[in-house]
């Protein structure tokens, strides 16, 4: 489909300058932004006859932005959202989550998969970076759903989860040439539950293809002094030392950092994926971003999954990001809001090898949310790339678009979703696993 939206305030996120004007999309790509004005001259600048229009939408002075880049998730933990809380890490993870995901199976994984989508949606998030069992049917249901989704191998040693190096390497084949939707990557779960030998294999592998890697690292303390204790450095140094991240790649949360991990990750040009709520709600610790700011390091942001967090929005983890920043700095002009947006849109894509859902521009994939600026949080209209950051939640999510495709709009989801049956299952599944 073919749309125009014309009075528009446009933020591109090529640059945090605001334009005035419209934005348009043919089939799945960005066609054109800019002031608007004459169609026929800009049909004739973009060597077009004309153009028809499925729709035109007047914006009534709302904001288009790139949509929200979830950079660390696991979709399918919906079934343990607020079930397992207010617990110590190891006690959550081993007592609580282990043993109820050991139930799971592929076909539960594509119903939970599901009701994140739609979350995801009110929450303008367009791509997720998701890691969880059995990849295939978590691929299904976002492509089925029109969720942009890069996958990553989660490998493992830990008992009931064990996911063979000789299926990662399949599905790297295969589930990167599913839809143009999704894609995936080479991934392990952590350093502390994969044995050295293990690793090294998997760090094989990245120099077969010459692939990034993306892992949980470096998430809480204990972790971290248990590969000291193991290895005498730490799980990044241990895993650069393998060359493991010798074609790129990076970590998920990555709290725990000393000042040579730092280093390997500023010359490795590595992405750290923050996850500030998951953090902080699990006491796991507050990752150095202002340090990763001075190195030049890329910072994307991630929800992690909802039996962590527990919901997936990107809002509350934008103003996290900042404000965790502030109070681990003691200083307030810490981590600029301005830099955070970044992380949730431009940074999120880089770390996703997303280059065409980054910003808004023509040839871009359209992947576009519509903000809501005529609500209380967002007036008086005095910044609004900082009001986004600092003021703005899902409320103010008015429309989101992938690929050209709106999928939520005004409250409403696509009717080609059947919502009520996507709750009854997944309510369903949790009854049945008990």
């Amino acid at each position: 489909m073919n749309y125009r939206f014309y009075n528009a305030k446009i933020l591109t996120m090529e640059t945090t300058d605001l334009i005035e004007g419209e934005l348009w999309v043919q089939e799945d790509k960005v066609l054109y932004v800019g002031q608007g004005g004459d169609a026929a001259a800009i049909c004739r600048s973009l060597s077009l006859e004309s153009i028809l229009w499925d729709r035109e939408i007047d914006c009534e002075g709302n904001l288009l932005m790139p949509g929200f880049k979830n950079a660390h998730t696991h979709s399918a933990m919906t079934f343990l959202r607020s079930r397992a809380d207010d617990l110590p890490l190891a006690e959550w993870l081993n007592n609580q989550v282990f043993p109820m995901e050991a139930k799971l199976d592929g076909e539960m994984i594509y119903h939970l998969t599901r009701l994140a989508v739609l979350e995801y949606l009110t929450s303008g998030i367009t791509s997720v970076f998701d890691m969880y069992l059995t990849p295939e049917t978590t691929a299904k249901a976002c492509v089925e759903m029109g969720m942009r989704c890069v996958q990553v191998g989660a490998v493992s040693g830990q008992e009931g989860f064990e996911d063979s190096l000789a299926k990662m390497e399949e599905r790297y084949h295969t589930l990167n040439q599913l839809d143009p939707l999704h894609s995936y990557f080479i991934g392990f779960h952590a350093e502390y539950t994969c044995s050295r030998a293990l690793l090294e294999q998997v760090a094989a592998m990245a120099h077969k293809y010459q692939a990034p890697v993306f892992a949980h690292l470096a998430e809480t303390k204990p972790e971290v002094e248990g590969c000291k204790e193991r290895y005498g450095v730490t799980p990044l140094q241990l895993l650069d030392s393998i060359g493991m991240f010798d074609y790129g790649g990076g970590g998920y949360h990555c709290v725990w950092m000393e000042d040579k991990d730092l280093d390997i990750m500023q010359k490795k040009q590595l992405s750290a994926v923050t996850n500030p709520a998951s953090n902080m709600k699990l006491a796991s610790g507050i990752a150095p971003i202002s340090e990763y700011l001075k190195r030049g390091i890329n910072v994307a942001i991630g929800t992690d999954g909802p039996a962590s967090n527990n919901c997936l929005d990107m809002f509350r983890e934008m103003f996290l990001v900042t404000g965790l920043a502030k109070l681990r700095e003691q200083d307030a002009a810490a981590v600029d809001a301005l830099e955070v947006l970044k992380m949730a849109t431009v940074n999120g894509a880089k770390a996703m090898n997303l280059p065409d859902a980054d910003v808004l521009a023509k040839g871009k994939q359209a992947d576009i949310i519509m903000i809501d600026l005529n609500q209380p949080n967002m007036q008086p209209i005095n910044n609004i790339p900082k009001n986004l950051v600092y003021s703005g939640s899902k409320q103010n999510v008015k429309m989101t678009m992938i690929r050209g495709k709106i999928l939520y709009e005004n409250g409403q989801f696509t009717k080609e979703y059947d919502v009520e049956e996507i709750y009854r299952k997944a309510n369903e599944i949790v009854t049945d696993l008990g």
